[in-house]
This record gives C-alpha cells, structure tokens and sequence, in this order.
C-alpha cells in the first residue's frame, strides 16, 4: 500500500487489507457439541421471551382480581405494550452496540438485564410498578434479539444455518408452553395462592435466565466480526480452539480442507452514513423485504397471544385458572412447526418455502376470524383453529429473523436485525394489543376485524416474499451480502 492510500485508510479508521480463509473454515465445520452449546447457550433467549408473554397472557385476568393488582383490562394491554416498547428500545440501543462492541459482550449485559427485570416483576406493588418493570425486562430482550441471531448466523455453517436459525427462533415456543403449564400450577390455587402464584410465574425466567449466564462463559466471540474489526490474531485463536473442540467430539477425525478465502479492510467503527446508506441504497429492495415481513409476523403474533386469555374469558367463559388448558397445545404446536418445516428452508429455498408459510397462514388467520365473527367456534374448535395456524405461521415468524439476519452485509447484521424488529413490532407488536383491546372493548366478536387485519398483512408479505426474496440456502454469509470491508 503506497503511502496516499495508508494516509486515506487512516482517516477512515480501516487497516491494510487481510486475505482470510476464517468464514470458510467455520462453514466446512461438521454438526459437533461445540454448535450444540452455541444453540443451548444463545437460543434460551427465546424461550425466555416465550415465557414471559405467556405468562403474562395467562395471568393477565388474573391481575385483574383485588387479591392481586386489581388491574383493568386497558391497564393489562398498556402493561403488555410497554413490554415491547422496552424491547424496541432495546433492540435498537443494544443492536448499535452490538456491531460496535462485539456479539459476546452484549449478550451478557443483556441477558442480565433481562434478570434483573423479570425478577423486580415478581416483586411489583402496582400497575405504575409493574409496569415499569417490564419495560426494564423488554430492553433486555430486545437487545438479545440483535446481538444472538447475529452470533448464532455467524457461528453456524452455511448447509445448515436455516433449519438452525427457525429452530432457535421457534425454541421461542417452548418458552410458551413452559408458561402455560406454569400458570396451571401457579394460578389452580392447589400448590400456592393466585396471590402468590403470579409472582412466582415471573420469578422462574430470572432462575432460568441466571443459569444461562453461567453456560455462556464458554461461547466465543464471533470470528467473523473480529477479522473485520481488526482484531485478526485473536479470530485466528478463536477459529483453532473452535476447530479443536469439534475434531475432539468427532473422535480426532481431521477436519476437511477450507475452500476459499475473502479479502477485507477491517475498521475499529463503521459509521452511520456508511451503514445506513449500504441498507436505504444497495440493498433498500432487502430492506423493504425484511420489513413486511416483520411486520406481517409481529401483528399476527402479538394480536392473538397477548390478548388470547382476554378472548377465552369473555367469548366462551373459561375460568381464569384453565387458560393454560387451551394456551398449552397452540405452543406445542407452534414449536413443532419450525422443528418440523425447518430443514425444507435449506433444501426446497428459501423463497419458495418463506413466502408458502406466510400465504398460508394468511388464508387460515382469515378462514378462523370469518368464523370466530359467525359464532362457529367454542374453545375446543376456536384453539384447533390457532394450533394449525401457528404450525404453519410459527415457521413463516422464524424466518423473518433469519431472513433480517442474513442478506445484510456483516458489519451491519445486529443493527439490520434490531432496525427491522423494531419497525415491525411498533407497527405490528405495539399497535396489535392496544387495537385488540379496543376491539374487545366495543364488544368480544370485533376483534374478527383485527384477524382480518393480520391476515393481509400476511398474504402482503408472502407476495412481496415472491418478488424480492433472496435465494440464500446453502450460501455463505459474505456470497449472499459482501462485507462493507470487502
């Protein structure tokens, strides 16, 4: 490099460039223990955040009864709301510090937030209070969403990271059904009081959330984002331990031969203008993707889960304490259908199978509210309805993270995350609670109108899927977006 090129690299904080072979060598990587752990450590924060939405979905009647907070049912939608505004906020303050600061740093801070947030929840005295405390537990969760799926895509080789990527985004359902077998235990009456029982439902994600923090001590930063920001010798050190740990588990069997090498210019800081303009300029066609499909999901899935308990109670009379009855089956099968659809991401493609689930659950979201409205369904019939749904729409949710996460280029991946889930959820996941309960308010059968409402949105997306969807399946991350070092 002559010496005007070294003076305009200086001025722009990027370093003499660097022919590495280190995203090849994580993608030939076998399936081992050490991805096992990744998935284990990183993926909890979804079952955590499947835990706390059914949990407060559960126990949102609850919380209206004297012997606990007395809440109104506008006072349990606003609760709900500053949830997600605080993950917004999260997923936009963390997913900045994210690309600034490492994956590994900030998973920690914030999955200690989110303890330290779900734990003050159990220990509320009043709305006002509660209230404030979930705000505290959503920035936590928030900032997971941007700084893990940007770990997890970067740490997971290319033939398998979609089935990977929609099974830690589903694992969000098994959080669900956690809190819904929770609730029956906590809210019956039988083991403890519903004065206490709601407590201890939240106290159990900051448990929970403790013991993670102690498993990801052994996950390692990410080695892509330390070659571009400069920091080569360390990625270096971290590829050989990640290599040593999975020829170990395979038995000392020596690992195939990395094909292919990419050139970088690391920087120590990529600027706003150069981010934002690589998201609004080259890829702005990616960006308007990532965001129907954020919202499509975050309507659909807020709208029902966070007033479903509301909807049992007043339209077909379930006592509070059996709600997670009818919570239960809907999260078991939303879990199965990303286990069970996920691997046809990686082998039938991306764009087929993305915009098939979101069509799908378009068409069966607008066959169950045109029924629900007609008075066709009871609890039974209403909550077959949502399982077969959420099978299919469960799948076509996981897929828009993994879609945010993969088609921007690296140095922008946590930000591209957090900025799409943010504009989805203030579109979909704040404004769904507050327009449902509206709706419940004029009377139980109007909330058909929303469900019309998420149907289109879903249909929309599949059709925007269809034009703009990226072929990504089987591609590594910098042949699917370069990075802005390249």
């Amino acid at each position: 490099m002559d010496g005007a090129a070294q003076a305009n690299a200086g001025a722009h904080g990027a370093g003499p460039p660097i022919e590495t072979d280190i995203p090849a060598r994580l993608d030939r990587l076998p399936w081992s223990r050490f991805h096992v752990l990744i998935v284990v450590a990183l993926g909890i924060t979804w079952v955590l955040d499947g835990l706390e939405v059914t949990i407060v979905g559960s126990i949102g009647p609850m919380l209206q009864d004297k012997r606990t907070l007395g809440l109104t049912p506008q006072d349990i939608g606003t609760m709900a709301s500053a949830y997600v505004a605080g993950a917004v906020a999260g997923a936009l303050l963390f997913g900045w510090l994210t690309d600034r600061f490492g994956r590994r740093l900030i998973f920690n801070i914030t999955l200690g937030l989110y303890v330290a947030g779900v734990l003050a929840s159990a220990c509320a005295w009043d709305f006002t209070s509660l209230t404030l405390f979930r705000v505290i537990t959503g920035l936590g969760i928030g900032g997971e969403y941007a700084a893990i799926n940007s770990a997890i895509d970067e740490l997971i080789p290319a033939r398998l990271r979609g089935r990977i990527d929609l099974m830690v985004n589903g694992s969000y359902w098994a959080g669900a059904a956690l809190g819904a077998a929770a609730s029956l235990l906590l809210l019956g009456g039988s083991l403890v009081s519903p004065a206490l029982g709601w407590r201890i439902g939240f106290a159990t994600g900051g448990i929970l959330g403790l013991g993670v923090l102690l498993l990801r001590r052994f996950v390692p930063e990410s080695p892509r984002w330390l070659v571009t920001h400069g920091r080569t010798e360390e990625a270096e050190k971290t590829v050989g331990d990640v290599e040593r740990r999975v020829e170990q588990s395979d038995g000392g069997k020596p690992l195939g031969k990395a094909e292919g090498t990419l050139t970088v210019h690391p920087r120590r800081v990529f600027g706003f203008g150069m981010i934002f303009k690589a998201m609004l300029g080259k890829y702005r066609g990616r960006a308007f993707l990532a965001f129907s499909l954020m919202v499509a999901q975050a309507f659909l899935f807020n709208a029902v889960f966070f007033t479903y308990g509301l909807v049992l109670t007043k339209a077909y009379h379930v006592p509070n304490e059996r709600i997670g009855i009818y919570v239960l089956p809907l999260a078991v099968g939303s879990l199965l259908g990303p286990l069970c659809l996920g691997h046809l991401f990686d082998s039938i493609g991306r764009r087929k199978m993305i915009a098939g689930t979101y069509g799908l659950s378009g068409l069966l979201m607008a066959a169950t509210g045109f029924a629900f409205h007609a008075g066709l369904l009871d609890a039974f019939t209403q909550t077959l309805c949502w399982v077969a749904i959420f099978f299919v729409a469960s799948a076509a949710a996981s897929s828009a993270y993994l879609t945010a996460s993969e088609i921007f280029p690296l140095e922008t991946r946590a930000l591209a995350i957090a900025l799409f889930y943010a504009l989805g959820t203030l579109v979909g996941g704040v404004g769904a609670p507050f327009l449902f309960g509206q709706l419940i308010g004029a009377g139980v059968k109007q909330v058909a109108w929303g469900y019309g409402v998420a149907a289109l949105l879903m249909i929309g997306a599949a059709v925007v899927e269809a034009f703009f969807g990226i072929d990504a399946e089987g591609k590594s991350l910098e042949s699917i977006a370069e990075p802005l070092s390249g």
